[in-house]
């Protein structure tokens, strides 16, 4: 009779190939522990072999999303780069006279060409003559010309004048006044806008080219089209053209925006303090040296 054994005598190679799943449950479960124990290795081999499908499957949504995961790392880490730095709503402005810039150009390239040739060419006595002069009259073209200047910010107004440093909170600012001269009153105390200079010329200019600019208009015509070009030789433009307001000289609107930056800011906690004032000893100190020094020369001589 026939044992059971004979299948296994054929190699295990058979036993192999047949798993538990094509197997019925109960000539599985029957038999010694060998034959039980084919198909256990085989079903172990099987169920082996799941967890490693699985992590298949489940290595691939992973590789998925660690290939996506750089871009929204990238997308978060450049988010907050993207994003616009908050600007101050007013940025700190320069008031400026751009003629007294051109002029004390010009007398220090006068001041500087005269000097140098009479330290070059001129005797011992003309050359200390030379030096004490351009000692005491360089600081002074600097003072009065490219020095004069107003900053303007969202804390604090900083005039710098010829001689002295005024530091002018917008919650001192009692008032801007711009009359014959461009001034700012406060703390009871007024100072002078040096580099804000009035031209009644330029008022009367304004006036003219708003009159015309409102005639212009009630007659039905545009602003442009009857008004004269202004500027150097004809160049500036024709006055109106912006669609006829109200024409302001270049002091006055100087000081309408200062009033706003004062209005604006006098209220807020970081526009409050004290007046300020510092003298400018960087121009003062030469000044002096050289008008002590030209003294000595013209009573020595």
């Amino acid at each position: 009779m026939p044992s059971r054994n004979v299948p296994r005598t054929g190699g295990p190679a058979e036993s192999c190939v047949m798993s538990s799943e094509s197997r019925p449950e109960g000539e599985a479960g029957s038999g010694n522990g060998q034959e039980e124990k084919a198909p256990r290795e085989t079903g172990d081999g099987d169920r082996a072999d799941a967890p490693e499908e699985a992590s298949h499957a489940s290595a691939a949504p992973a590789a998925s999303e660690d290939a996506s995961a750089p871009e929204s790392g990238t997308e978060r880490a450049a988010g907050p780069a993207a994003q616009p730095a908050p600007q101050q709503a007013y940025a700190d402005r320069c008031y400026r006279s751009p003629g007294a810039l051109a002029g004390g150009v010009l007398l220090l390239l006068l001041a500087v060409w005269l000097g140098t040739d009479a330290l070059v060419n001129g005797d011992a006595r003309t050359r200390l003559s030379a030096g004490s002069g351009l000692l005491f009259a360089v600081p002074l073209v600097v003072a009065f010309t490219l020095r004069p200047a107003v900053y303007a910010g969202q804390q604090r107004m900083r005039v710098r004048n010829p001689f002295r440093t005024i530091t002018v909170p917008w919650g001192t600012v009692e008032a801007l006044r711009a009359g014959y001269s461009s001034e700012v009153v406060a703390d009871g105390a007024k100072y002078q806008l040096w580099s804000i200079p009035v031209s009644l010329r330029a008022r009367k200019r304004a006036a003219r080219q708003t009159e015309r600019a409102e005639r212009a208009a009630a007659d039905g015509h545009t602003a442009g089209a009857l008004a004269r070009p202004t500027g150097l030789f004809g160049l500036g433009g024709v006055p109106g053209a912006d669609g006829g307001g109200e024409k302001r000289a270049a002091s006055d609107q100087a000081i309408d925006e200062l009033r706003t930056l004062a209005a604006d800011h006098g209220e807020s906690p970081e526009a409050q303090g004290e007046v300020t004032v510092r003298w400018a000893y960087e121009i003062a100190a030469p000044a002096l040296a050289g008008a002590v020094a030209l003294a000595v020369l013209y009573a020595t001589s």
